[in-house]
């Protein structure tokens, strides 16, 4: 097992705030890891999320992001919303239509997404990359971190943060702030084939 929280802490020893693109997939899922790494990033939030079925759903993720950015305040935080293509996304995941939530369509949900955020930093000069998904309960930290590690020896002008933004507390302070926030939280991972297992 990993030590994701002992690579995330080693950011504390970076000088000079470098930049960072990091995937958010909803609002929820934003709060506690946006407060916890501003202190060490200058912060681009990459909203690409085109496995979000319907786009009512997609818009609802966006607009709690928005609100609760709107509460941080925080000028040095921007926000970059990648294209939506629901359909083009539904595609490429349906061959694992079967799987199980949580399984082989899953972490390919979370491969694609992480790959056009990485392929944004690349192209645009960050010097790291990550994404909040592993603040999630149901979602697998080593799944994600696996594709976070294969994605910077792709991309290799930009390093990996390594996180599972559940340790440390995290969860607890997360669902705390979002409580207090009264953020939109969703009930279903975001794909078609989720809410029909859900």
């Amino acid at each position: 097992m990993n030590n994701y929280q002992k690579h995330l802490q080693q950011i504390q020893e970076i000088k000079n705030k470098p930049t960072l693109l990091i995937h958010i997939c909803c609002g929820v899922c934003s709060v506690y890891p946006l407060i916890y790494l501003r202190q060490y990033f200058k912060i681009t939030i990459f909203f690409s999320n085109s496995n979000i079925y319907p786009y009512e759903e997609y818009q609802k993720r966006l607009e709690a992001l928005q609100t609760y950015l709107a509460y941080l305040n925080d000028d040095e935080i921007k926000l970059i919303i990648d294209k939506y293509d629901n359909e083009e996304f539904s595609k490429k995941i349906s061959v694992l239509k079967d799987e199980p939530e949580g399984g082989k369509r899953c972490k390919l949900c979370y491969k694609l997404r992480m790959e056009e955020t990485y392929k944004y930093a690349s192209l645009h000069n960050y010097e790291y990359c990550t994404t909040v998904m592993s603040i999630s309960n149901r979602k697998n930290a080593d799944y994600i971190n696996e594709i976070g590690t294969k994605l910077q020896s792709k991309y290799p002008n930009v390093k990996y943060l390594y996180a599972d933004f559940k340790k440390g507390d995290g969860i607890t302070k997360n669902e705390a702030l979002n409580k207090k926030l009264h953020l939109y939280h969703q009930n279903y991972c975001g794909c078609v084939y989720s809410i029909r297992q859900h």
